[in-house]
């Protein structure tokens, strides 16, 4: 880790109460990163913004991205729960960080939710909600930042995608399609905000050590593990070259990179951080 890349900026991160939101909350306040943690779930965006008062940085989180209770120092984290599929209440929430905290240098989309079914057993509900989280979610809090970063000509954003946005999954069709087009979006976005200096990439994880992930499972954690890494042949999925499953601090690690000066030259790039599974070249 780069010590305080980040000292001064004012980041927002959604899905911030837990797994990888919560990993990369704490990834860019232990760079010196003022953050705003947004979530849905209000009890569980406040313990992530109590866990960081008063007390010096004492290790990264659990394996799963679930908060500890310990305090953690760096940049200061403040809680906001929101819900990013209400436009209006996106909107009047980075106006209120703006106008209180200070200009936003940093966004990262990572606020998602997964709602497994083989195509003819989806309901339209099932379909329409896991858009209007992981899709229109990130459109509601990208164009919120965009107009801001643009006119300063200043910023970064970050969408968390998904390696099965790149590669059909059985069982997870609405999930995937919806993290296609918001990592399309995102590339589009970055692109119309090139000349305005405000960067925009994509981290895209595989299978990742998160409640998300382990909704999947109907084994105990090890033989589930397993057949992750493993692969399985009967749902068309290879395993993982490095033998293991993600822990959230794998993904926050690509994100802070990303926001980061270190990578200045880089925009609309998809970064996947998923051990080889996609076997990508």
């Amino acid at each position: 880790m780069t010590e305080r890349e980040l000292e001064g900026r004012l980041a927002l991160v959604t899905g911030a109460g837990q797994g990888i939101g919560e990993a990369v909350t704490r990834a860019l306040a232990e760079r010196g990163a003022r953050v705003v943690a947004v979530d849905r779930n209000p009890v569980a965006v406040k313990e992530v913004e109590a866990s960081f008062a008063g007390a010096s940085f004492a290790g990264t989180s659990q394996a799963g991205g679930s908060h500890t209770g310990t305090p953690y120092a760096g940049g200061d984290v403040v809680a906001r729960a929101v819900d990013v599929t209400d436009a209006t209440a996106v909107e009047a929430l980075v106006d209120e960080v703006e106008r209180t905290l200070g200009p936003l240098a940093i966004l990262v989309n990572v606020a998602g939710i997964l709602r497994p079914a083989p195509v003819v057993e989806l309901t339209d509900t099932d379909w329409a909600e896991t858009f209007a989280v992981n899709t229109d979610g990130v459109f509601h809090t990208s164009r919120a930042a965009a107009r801001r970063m643009a006119g300063r000509r200043s910023g970064s954003i970050v969408t968390v995608g998904s390696n099965a946005a790149g590669v059909p999954r059985t069982s997870m069709a609405a999930y995937a399609a919806s993290k296609a087009a918001a990592t399309m979006f995102t590339k589009c976005l970055g692109l119309e905000l090139a000349r305005a200096q405000v960067r925009c990439n994509v981290v895209s994880p595989g299978s990742t050590n998160t409640a998300m992930q382990r909704q999947l499972w109907t084994e105990p954690d090890e033989a589930a593990t397993r057949r992750v890494v493993d692969g399985d042949p009967a749902s068309y999925r290879v395993g993982i070259p490095l033998g293991r499953i993600a822990d959230p601090v794998d993904i926050a690690e690509a994100v802070a990179f990303l926001v980061s000066d270190r990578a200045r030259h880089i925009t609309m790039h998809d970064l996947y951080v998923d051990g080889g599974a996609t076997l990508r070249v």
